[in-house]
């Protein structure tokens, strides 16, 4: 039984628990409901929590716990298997002196020294167990006494291998295949023994002075605790992530060069050829780039967005803010992939011809292409939020100071838009994130090329464009090239964070003032 069917049925127990729990409560009183302790529900949300929660939290412990053990069983057979095969290939050339190492020593070896060929065999080996599993009993037993070979006969049944495999992964594919099943009865067991127990428990423990209610909120308490601190975690395990392989990095690379280069230049190599830890990873060039086309495009958003905002919550009558604002908020819809494709194709070549019409040299790929872009990108962000805090400004205030004699737009200005700092600074903050943040638009209109040059007609590039590019490609996981788009995500990290900080600042400030 797959773990969705398993949850569905906990569910559905649980609920025939809460009325099986509800009618127990009634019946305990004779039907007269006034002497319960509690309403009948709170009963039956008491047997239907009790009946779910220790059987969803077995299977969520289980689901979690088992990939982790089955990557431990598969190393443990991959290792016996590979030493007992080398063991008896170098065996059968013992004496023989200009014998090369047999091919399955330099798997062991290979094995055993690189991350990336472990995780990549605990791959090859769960795809081998999922083909197994799908071949019918004859046809498995040729397989595990290798009368067959092995990448035709899974290619039959749509596992596709890129090439055949030893013996030794299709046995640890079956110890696996034996493992997964043996996990799996124990989940079904464990979960209908929890169902039965909670059920049999809670029921039981029905009395008319139960305090059902009490204990039924204390549950919901504890669960919206739980909730409200997945954020938190996440955030926690996306630092640390982040952190430690950072840590890494710096171990290779010099921080003082990470830092203050001004030089990006990390010289891909492939993976295993000599001069992989070699290269430049100067910071400054990716950090000015990202400021200045975020810089760039809130030039283009803000005082858009802001005019937008004060004109839709302020001057424009119902029937026209009715259509301008969904209007202007389509614009947050539209994929960032479009935009880039609009900034290649429109605004670069137009930007390109108008400046040499004035006899300006302006890339179609610059920092003012992906700024101006990203600026309108960035519209809707401000306006509909601007215009959100603008509104919800007390009228009082507009009426006090209509009624002293000031004119709508001087209330606009020393009023309304004071009081509404805290939230149009907000809603800068989260339009800077996002353009701090974007990556899209910035690999086709403004290029990949780390320039460190103020010239806003010239291809930059930025923080999160070398975080993609460092992650893909033919490279070792542990070489500096990759490890280095970790040290970039936690500088990216910092710096929206020092973001947060400064709006919080201006928030309190001016929230005391105006509160």
């Amino acid at each position: 039984m797959s773990p969705l069917w398993l949850l569905v049925a906990i569910i559905v127990f649980a609920l025939v628990g809460a009325v099986l729990g509800r009618n127990r409560a009634v019946s305990c009183v004779n039907g007269n409901i006034a002497t319960l302790h509690s309403r009948p529900g709170y009963y039956g949300s008491y047997v239907m929590i009790w009946t779910a929660l220790p059987a969803i939290f077995f299977m969520v412990a289980l689901l979690i716990a088992q990939p982790f053990y089955n990557s431990s069983v598969i190393d443990s057979e991959l290792r016996t298997g590979y030493t007992e095969s080398c063991d008896l290939a170098m065996a059968r050339i013992q004496g023989e002196a200009d014998a090369d190492v047999p091919a399955i020593c330099k798997d062991k070896e290979q094995y055993e020294t690189l991350d990336t060929r472990r995780a990549l065999m605990r791959s090859v080996v769960e795809s081998v167990a999922v083909g197994v599993g799908l071949l019918d009993e004859e046809t498995a037993a040729k397989l595990h006494n290798g009368f067959v070979a092995v990448r035709p006969t899974l290619k039959s049944v749509g596992v596709a291998l890129a090439e055949d495999v030893p013996d030794t992964v299709v046995d640890a594919a079956n110890r696996l295949n034996e493992v997964n099943a043996t996990g799996n009865l124990i989940l079904i067991v464990g979960v209908v023994l929890l169902v039965i127990l909670g059920f049999v428990l809670s029921y039981l423990r029905i009395k008319p002075r139960l305090r059902a209610r009490n204990l039924v909120e204390s549950n919901i308490k504890i669960a919206l605790v739980l909730a409200s601190s997945i954020a938190i975690l996440t955030t926690v395990g996306i630092v640390l992530s982040m952190l430690f392989e950072a840590i890494h990095f710096f171990s290779q690379v010099h921080p003082f060069n990470f830092f203050f280069g001004t030089e990006w230049d990390p010289r891909f190599t492939s993976a295993g050829r000599e001069g992989g830890g070699e290269g430049s990873f100067g910071l400054i060039p990716l950090i000015w780039g990202t400021l200045y086309i975020s810089l760039v495009a809130l030039l283009v958003a803000v005082p858009i967005g802001m005019f937008a905002a004060i004109y839709m919550a302020e001057y424009a009558n119902n029937s026209v803010r009715a259509i301008a604002k969904p209007l202007l908020e389509i614009l947050a819809g539209i994929p960032t992939i479009v935009y880039g494709f609009f900034a290649l194709v429109t605004v670069g070549p137009f930007l390109h011809d108008a400046g040499a019409t004035i006899g300006l040299n302006i890339s179609a790929t610059s920092v003012l292409t992906a700024g101006f872009v990203m600026g309108i990108m960035l519209i809707p962000f401000i306006s509909s939020l601007s215009d959100d805090i603008i509104t919800a400004v007390p009228q009082s205030l507009r009426d006090g100071s209509l009624g002293l004699g000031a004119t709508k737009s001087e209330t606009i200005k020393r009023v309304i838009l004071p009081a509404a700092l805290p939230g149009i600074v907000g809603s800068v903050l989260l339009a800077a994130s996002r353009a701090i943040g974007e990556t899209m638009i910035v690999v086709m209109a403004a290029g990949i090329a780390a320039n460190l040059t103020a010239n806003p007609f010239e291809a930059v590039t930025t923080v999160t464009v070398k975080i993609v590019s460092q992650l893909t490609g033919d490279l070792e996981f542990n070489s500096p090239q990759t490890l280095v788009a970790f040290a970039l995500g936690i500088t990216l990290f910092v710096i929206t964070l020092g973001l947060n900080i400064f709006a919080l600042h201006i928030v309190r400030k001016y929230r005391e003032q105006y509160d």
